[in-house]
């Protein structure tokens, strides 16, 4: 019988739950910084954040040219820009001062997946009226196809139980999330917004009818629960992990050798570095605008069209919070790299194993990682603690290439 998230729950009087009572975000945060090894967690992302100007994430170091261009997806731009005016209209004089950046703004760079409030740009909507909060749900749907829309609600849901089940909602509840909101939609034709907080990130760029939904950061410790809240079932990830089963199972010992880097999710073969204390196997998360990923495992070229289609069946499931123009545009851009794009997997291949995989283009990186417990007390990685990250590599990013100057990407440096 599968293990359920409910044999890790921790007792009241684990240290993990009692340093979170009794205490508001910020006073948790200064409480996660006073750990020394989490505050060396803390100062490696602050200097990434600080560090330099943008130039997105590569396989090799060097940027490929050519690959992105301003064209008419069919974006929900007319839909968004509305709903990000009637945010704005609700907001007070210094709340839209608190809010609003300039298109290359640095705080595009600022968002970060864990609980704990260190990067405090934009307003925090559980400390927002229920007017403001609606309107700003009401921009991520007008963003985003009603699936993906659903499934961010899940995520945020999930959030605020998990936030209840370690007694400690003022830390972790359904709004606590930052937003920011990027250029000026009711003039401007390029402009976008970022919603981020406990496993949720989402930055939507837009240029006329064109859109950039990257990077995409979702997650859920437990990925499976009841809840009575919302007299709901949630099984979040369930069908991107049975499509990446399906594919590398069906290799055959030949193509399984060159797509398994390692066997177990975390193996004794491992190098030292290849396990980060908080990102576990992702590369491309929090912080990682500008890191070079080499490609690993087997090229798309090397397998049957069989499983190409299930690769491509992996992306079009991870992408489906995009609006259906901006899904087919990015559909077509990742198949017509097949030749550059690679499959890896670490971990093992049994139902209930915990897993990493990464499919890798030029066009797109899409991540899954099972992580051991934060909350729950499972040392060892579980199927019920999941991460996934989407990247646009090569300078594309928060749309930065169709803001840009003509020879790169936009710095996103602004002060």
């Amino acid at each position: 019988m599968p293990e359920s998230y409910l044999d890790y729950v921790r007792k009241p009087d684990d240290e993990r739950i009692r340093m979170l009572r009794d205490v508001d975000p910020r006073g948790h945060a200064a409480r996660a910084a006073a750990i020394p090894e989490v505050n060396a967690v803390l100062q490696e992302w602050l200097g990434l954040y600080r560090s330099g100007p943008f130039t997105g994430v590569t396989s090799d170091g060097e940027r490929r040219a050519g690959l992105f261009g301003r064209r008419d997806e069919s974006a929900p731009s007319k839909e968004a820009a509305a709903a990000a005016v009637a945010f704005l209209d609700l907001l007070s004089p210094e709340q839209q001062e608190v809010v609003s950046h300039p298109i290359n703004s640095r705080v595009w760079r600022a968002w970060m997946n864990p609980e704990i409030y260190l990067q405090q740009y934009g307003l925090r909507l559980d400390e927002c009226s229920p007017e403001i909060r609606l309107a700003a749900l009401e921009l991520m749907a007008s963003s985003l196809s009603e699936s993906g829309f659903a499934k961010v609600q899940q995520v945020m849901r999930v959030n605020d139980e998990l936030g209840r089940l370690v007694l400690a909602p003022q830390i972790m509840n359904e709004f606590s999330y930052n937003v920011n909101v990027f250029g000026d939609p009711r003039a401007d034709d390029v402009w976008g917004w970022q919603v981020y907080g406990h496993h949720l990130a989402l930055n939507c760029f837009f240029a006329g009818a064109q859109m950039v939904l990257t990077p995409v950061f979702m997650g859920a410790e437990p990925t499976r629960l009841d809840s009575t809240r919302w007299d709901a079932s949630y099984s979040l990830f369930a069908p991107e992990e049975r499509l990446a089963l399906l594919l590398v199972r069906s290799l055959d010992a030949e193509e399984r050798e060159r797509a398994v880097l390692f066997g177990k999710k975390r193996d004794s073969a491992m190098p030292p570095d290849r396990i980060h204390p908080a990102d576990e196997l992702n590369l491309a998360g929090a912080f990682r605008d500008n890191r070079v990923i080499p490609y690993e495992g087997i090229s798309l070229t090397e397998v049957s069209p069989d499983k190409q289609r299930l690769a491509m069946a992996i992306a079009r499931e991870m992408l489906d919070y995009l609006p259906s123009g901006p899904l087919t545009h990015r559909m077509r851009e990742l198949e017509s790299h097949l030749a550059d794009t690679y499959f890896a997997w670490i971990g093992g291949t049994g139902d209930d194993d915990p897993f990493y995989f990464r499919l890798q283009s030029p066009v797109v990186i899409l991540e899954l990682d099972h992580h051991a417990g934060v909350f729950l007390s499972n040392e060892e990685p579980k199927k019920f603690h999941t991460h996934t990250v989407i990247r646009t590599p090569n300078g594309n990013d928060y749309g930065a290439m169709l803001h840009g100057p003509a020879d790169g990407p936009a710095t996103l440096d602004e002060d």
